[in-house]
């Protein structure tokens, strides 16, 4: 059930479209914690699976996205479809006047993510990706730690991200679904690497571990580099041992962060500071990064409201358009980085069948 709603303007109307796991173990009870939100419907293709999530959240279940989207009751709406539906799901939901939150990753290329950030702006909506993480104060204090130069000038990033192997029958293992651990998991440590190098990150070689049946990347690890020449590694997977962690090293010492993609919202986070004098533990605070996300979500949906009904317009399209634009870059540079990534792993791949012959080897002697 939602708290007590704000003073202030109304808690924005949020329809949810599927019941995927995400949504009902994490960003629904943080609409709920929202004073900000009013989940108000739940839609499904199954009738009685939407009834089971609507029924904790005291709200109308609905057969069907289309009849959610119709229902001028809701303002907004959650997608945590399968990646491969987001772009279709999402364009209907702008095309519909609703505001849109949309899982990570918002799309599976950059062609797609960049038309659905041009909708939303001709429309003067709110779009945004639904990466958390970023929300969390953890890695704000980390990159506060690099300012300062409590590890010298920085030299590189490895950032680690795995799960144990999903139950058969996951959509996971879907590649006509959009499956796989590339778009499921790497784009964390992907996108902490762009927040903590910059946008411009390349990628300069990879390999991705595909499953023999299903055909979908199950792990891999990706190379990149930024500008100035720090580099980044990142490791991923979903048939490993869980890990969740991210290295920066510098001239002078390292910081680790162990827990720093999905924490839960009572946990204490650590950041290990290795210097040549010794070893420091900073404890933090227990943050909600669900709930920061959903609630920064939900303001931008109701100031843009509020400027609406007392004709403050500008006011309005500057509160939708500081959120989108800020997801648009985010979202575009894990949509570029995913496509160089499959792109370098397709290169590698075909070298590895055509290697060039060594010089020990006699069919390369001249």
């Amino acid at each position: 059930m939602n708290g007590s709603p704000a003073a202030g303007p109304e808690p924005v109307r949020i329809g949810v479209l599927g019941c995927a796991d995400i949504a009902r173990r994490r960003v629904l009870p943080a609409f709920a914690a929202d004073p900000g939100s009013r989940v108000v419907a739940v839609a499904s293709r199954d009738g009685d699976r939407a009834r089971e999530v609507a029924d904790r959240y005291d709200c109308a279940a609905v057969t069907g996205y289309d009849r959610l989207l119709a229902d001028p009751a809701v303002e907004a709406v959650y997608v945590p479809l399968p990646v491969a539906l987001h772009a279709d799901w999402i364009e209907r939901a702008l095309r519909a006047g609703k505001h849109v939150l949309g899982e990570k990753p918002l799309t599976g290329d950059v062609d797609s993510t960049r038309r659905l950030f041009e909708l939303a702006a001709a429309r003067g909506l709110v779009l945004a990706e639904n990466f958390m993480f970023p929300r969390h104060p953890l890695h704000r204090r980390v990159r506060e730690l690099l300012a300062d130069g409590a590890i010298g000038e920085l030299r590189s990033f490895t950032g680690e991200f795995a799960i144990p192997a999903p139950p058969p029958g996951d959509v996971r293992y879907d590649a006509a679904l959009g499956g796989g651990a590339l778009l499921d998991i790497a784009v964390n440590p992907l996108l902490a690497a762009r927040f903590f190098l910059g946008p411009a990150l390349t990628v300069c070689g990879a390999r991705l571990r595909r499953h023999p049946v299903h055909g979908v990347d199950t792990g891999g690890a990706v190379l990149l580099a930024a500008p100035d020449g720090v580099t980044a590694q990142v490791v991923f997977g979903m048939e490993h041992a869980y890990r969740a962690g991210y290295e920066l090293w510098g001239s002078a010492g390292r910081i680790r962060v162990e827990r720093a993609y999905a924490p839960p919202a009572d946990h204490c986070p650590v950041i290990r500071v290795e210097r040549p004098q010794g070893v420091e533990e900073l404890v933090l605070h227990p943050a909600d990064q669900y709930l920061e996300a959903v609630r920064a979500f939900s303001q931008a949906g109701r100031q843009t409201r509020q400027a609406g009904q007392t004709r403050q317009t500008r006011d309005g399209r500057g509160v939708e358009r500081t959120l989108r634009e800020r997801h648009q870059e985010r979202a575009l540079t894990v949509a570029r980085l995913v496509a160089e990534v499959r792109a370098a792993d397709k290169a590698a791949s075909s070298a590895a069948q055509h290697p060039v012959p060594s010089w020990d080897d006699p069919r390369g002697a001249l």
